[in-house]
This record gives C-alpha cells, sequence and structure tokens, in this order.
C-alpha cells in the first residue's frame, strides 16, 4: 500500500476550530476543497459514514457506542407519553441514566484528528442526551445533563461548529450505510444508489423511523444533480452571451420540467420521493414513538412551565459557552432545499428576514416593510438559523449561489424568443420548488398536525372517563398530560422539532416561493 507523503495537504491533521480567528477549510476529507460539497454525493459524504467508534490512544469512547445501543435495547419510552410510564418502565429508564452519569468524562484530544470521526461522536452523544432528557420523568422539576454528556459534546460541538443537539445532519447526512456495499456504484445518481442505503442509528428500532431518515436522504441525493446544474449555471452567467442564455434555459429546464410541460425535472423526483414517505413510515407511529425523541427547546422562547437544561460541568471548560441554538432536527436543515432557494432567488421572498418560525412571526407582505439596510433590530430569518445546524456552515456554498439568477428580471421586458424561453424555463422551476412545498404541507398535515388533533381527543376522553370515576388518576396518568398539552392546545399552534410554528410557517414559506415567479406566467 502506498501511502501519502506527511506534507501532503490530505495528511496535514485536522485543523481546530478554536484556533484560528478566521474559517479554515479542513483537508481532512476530499470534499473539503469544494466546501464539503462532492459532485457525486453533494452534501452527504462521500464515503460511508464510521459506523461505530472505538478506542482510540487509550480512551474508550466504545462506552458511549454500549450506552447508546443499551438505551435502544433497554426499549426506553418517552416519560410524557399517553398514560405516562409504568412503574417498569420507570425503573429500566432509570437504571439506564444511572449508569450516564457514572460514566468517565473522556477527552476529545484523540477525536481531532479525524472529521469522520469527531461527527459520529457527535451522533451518539446527542443521542444518549435525548434519550436521558426524554425518558427523566416529568415530576422532575429540572433537567441536568450529567458532566460525562455535557463536557465532551460540548467539546465535539465547537469543533464542528454544530449545536449541541440532534441535527438533521446526525440523522440523514452521517446516518447511512449500505445494504450491499458490492453494489454500491451501479447507480445513476452517482457512486451512491439511493435505493442502496440503511440506517445506522434510530431512538425506536422501527421501520417507520428507518424509512423516514431514507426519504430524506435520498431526496439528498436526488439533488446532486441539481447542484451540478447550479455550478453550471455559474459558469454560463460569468460569460453572459446569448449562448450562455440558450444554455441556463436548458439547466433550468432540467430542474424544473424537463422541457415538457407534461414532465419532471428533478425537483419534480425530489417531491416523487418526499411522497413516498407515506409507503413506508406510520404516520401514527411517527407521531407517538419517533418525534418526540428527538424535540428540542427554543432557548430563545420557553413556553410557561418548559424546563430549561442545564448543561452540569460547562464551568470546568472555559472555552465552552452555554448553548443559544437547541431547535433538534428540521427538514429546514437540508441545504439542498436551502440552495435552491438561494440559486432561484426565492429565499427573499419565502425566507424574509422577519419569518423567523418563532411565534412572533407575521405575515411575509409585513416583512416588505422591513428597512432591508437595518438589521439591528431585526429577527434572523429562519433560512439563517438553520444555517447554524448544518455541517461547515462557515465554509458554506450558499452565499456563493446568490448571484446566480438575482439579474433574470431584466429579460421580463425583452421580448426575444431566448429571453421568453430563458424566463419560463426559470418560473416552472419556481414553480416546481412551489409544488414540492405543497407535498411538505401535506405530510406535516398527515403526520403532525392530524395526530396531534387525535392526541387531544384521546387525552379529553380520557381525563373525561377519569371524572366519572371509571379510572383513577394516578401519578403516572397526571405526568401524562404534558405532551399533548404542549403540542396540541388548540390555543397554542402546532410547533414543528426545528422550534418553527408549524401550519403558519410553512404556508407562508410556499406562498413567498410562489411570488418569485416573473413576469406573467401567472
Amino acid at each position: 500500500m502506498e501511502y501519502l507523503d506527511p506534507s501532503h495537504f490530505l495528511s496535514l491533521p485536522r485543523p481546530s476550530a478554536g484556533d484560528f480567528h478566521v474559517p479554515v477549510v479542513d483537508t481532512t476529507t476530499l470534499a473539503a476543497h469544494d466546501f464539503d460539497v462532492d459532485p457525486r454525493t453533494g452534501f452527504m459524504p462521500p464515503q460511508p459514514p464510521v459506523e461505530r467508534l472505538f478506542a482510540l490512544e487509550g480512551e474508550n469512547y466504545e462506552r458511549w457506542e454500549d450506552l447508546l445501543a443499551q438505551a435502544c435495547a433497554a426499549d426506553l419510552q418517552i416519560a410524557d407519553k399517553l398514560g405516562g410510564l409504568s412503574l417498569d418502565e420507570e425503573r429500566r429508564s432509570e437504571q439506564w441514566r444511572a449508569q450516564v452519569r457514572l460514566l468517565p468524562i473522556l477527552p476529545i484530544t484523540p477525536l481531532l484528528k479525524s472529521e469522520v470521526l469527531l461527527r459520529r461522536a457527535h451522533c451518539v452523544l446527542a443521542s444518549i442526551m435525548h434519550f436521558y432528557i426524554h425518558s427523566l420523568p416529568t415530576s422532575a422539576l429540572e433537567i441536568r445533563i450529567p458532566p460525562p454528556i455535557t463536557l465532551p459534546l460540548l467539546q465535539i460541538s465547537r469543533e464542528l461548529q454544530l449545536p449541541p443537539v440532534v441535527t438533521y445532519s446526525d440523522d440523514v447526512l452521517y446516518n447511512w450505510g449500505f445494504l450491499d456495499p458490492t453494489t454500491s456504484s451501479s447507480s445513476p445518481f452517482g457512486t451512491i444508489d439511493p435505493q442502496n442505503l440503511r440506517v445506522l442509528t434510530t431512538f425506536t428500532s422501527t421501520p417507520s423511523e428507518s424509512h423516514f431518515y431514507l426519504t430524506s436522504a435520498r431526496i439528498e441525493l436526488i439533488g446532486v444533480r441539481a447542484l451540478a446544474l447550479m455550478q453550471s449555471t455559474l459558469d454560463e452567467l460569468f460569460v453572459g452571451d446569448a449562448i450562455a442564455v440558450r444554455r441556463i434555459t436548458k439547466f433550468l429546464n432540467q430542474l424544473g420540467t424537463s422541457g415538457s410541460a407534461n414532465s419532471r425535472g428533478i425537483i419534480g423526483e425530489m417531491e416523487i420521493e418526499l411522497n413516498n414517505m407515506s409507503v413506508g413510515c406510520d404516520p401514527q407511529v411517527f407521531y407517538e414513538q419517533i418525534r418526540p425523541w428527538f424535540r428540542g427547546i427554543d432557548v430563545n422562547n420557553l413556553k410557561e412551565g418548559e424546563r430549561r437544561w442545564i448543561f452540569e460541568g460547562i464551568e470546568m471548560d472555559e472555552r465552552l459557552e452555554e448553548p443559544t441554538e437547541l431547535s433538534g432536527p428540521s427538514a429546514g436543515q437540508s441545504s439542498i432545499i436551502h440552495a435552491l432557494d438561494v440559486f432561484l432567488g426565492v429565499e427573499q421572498f419565502s425566507h424574509a428576514r422577519t419569518l423567523t418560525g418563532r411565534g412572533s412571526d407575521t405575515a411575509s407582505s409585513e416583512a416588505e416593510d422591513a428597512r432591508p439596510d437595518d438589521t439591528s433590530s431585526q429577527p434572523s430569518s429562519f433560512l439563517s438559523r438553520m444555517q447554524l445546524y448544518m455541517p461547515d456552515t462557515t465554509h458554506h456554498p450558499l452565499p456563493l449561489l446568490h448571484p446566480s439568477l438575482s439579474s433574470l428580471s431584466p429579460f421580463s421586458a425583452i421580448a426575444t424568443d431566448d429571453a421568453l424561453a430563458l424566463l419560463s424555463a426559470y418560473n416552472a422551476a419556481v414553480l416546481a420548488l412551489k409544488k414540492f412545498r405543497d407535498a411538505h404541507i401535506v405530510i406535516v398535515a398527515r403526520y403532525i398536525i392530524a395526530p396531534a388533533s387525535r392526541a387531544r381527543r384521546a387525552q379529553e376522553d380520557h381525563e373525561s372517563r377519569m371524572e366519572a370515576g371509571e379510572v383513577q388518576q394516578t401519578r403516572t396518568a397526571a405526568e401524562a398530560k404534558a405532551r399533548v398539552e404542549k403540542e396540541a392546545e388548540p390555543e397554542a399552534p402546532l410547533k414543528g422539532s426545528g422550534g418553527t410554528e408549524l401550519a403558519q410557517f410553512l404556508k407562508a414559506v410556499r406562498d413567498g416561493t410562489k411570488d418569485a415567479v416573473i413576469g406573467s406566467s401567472l
């Protein structure tokens, strides 16, 4: 076997996030030179992620993996599920949490040499933390995360520039392996066949949870071809002649309609995969068993009675700061969707700065009244917030896409065949993205809004039977109210796992997407 020279850039150690005042490129992965975007796999890594941590330089990181496996094997239950925990479930969860508290505080220094090991460690530790938090009885006055999790998780999150919470990248981008490694390169999408994936880590070990993550992973892989078209478009915009206009039209047609009114482009293929969610993910299983595990909190907008997460031991490392972003995973953290928004110039309509996804959000029309140059008093947009949850945020290519199609508007006044074809292709791509968001709203209604309504009715029925004397109100029954009351009160809008007020926010983003259409195509 031939080894690289020690001075080769790929042999250099991974740069530490704390060693520089400005972002530096990580050269320990082949994708790093393209801002962590691989031409074959997009925002997913070009090779399967590490499946399990191992002992390294005398530090037994397998202890973390073992605890995560034990949580899954013990069938830990959500503490605020309807009906509450049985005494046996509460005993098993406390036995597991006691083991977490007894863990040694492992240093992360040996992991710093490898980006892929850091990413696996983030996934494992964040998952353990979510198991710990959401299995705690609701009678606990505080949520205190023990130092053996706090310190390494916050230190690793600092290195990766990610929040110390389960993110979309943990669940989707770095949570896969091959079903059959021997056929991994037989795909028209590149070196990874979207149908040849399996999930490494889940909370529930249910097929529904695996299918939920795999659907997002397959959408990411379909989007790889969209990233290639974006790059080609940027090249043609630089040239800017008549031939370039025709080539850009061709690229946009491939995104939106493949050149035919009755055919689907790449965005349409992504929509088809999104609709396949129903093939393998049961809505009730998702809402009751899966979704509660990866809930986070909105640190800056805690509801009355909601418990703050206390990271014990944070004072033991003076470099660490109290986390300010703990929203949990969300489809809004998908880089491919944000890339399409920015590339098509849609984000200025769909993700206005005042549209943050929080309770203070107003209609997108109000965003137009805000002065674009006065950012001091404006909240960060949802787009900006979710970029904090994406890997390598400071190296992200999204800002580079901003000038891409922002100059198409002048073509609307030019009545040439080329100009009209370009505008038609652009509008078709925008409307394809709007249609994708239509499908997402339908998924959210089926998997969150409708189950929440059923859960509310079940809770009301349970309480009425208790009042009639048919069921005794026990300690566990009292605890059971918490989640349903938190998520399904009629006066409290439903929130997504990323902290957004769901229906209002998604409809505003969808409607804003349509507003990006140019001219009279509508």
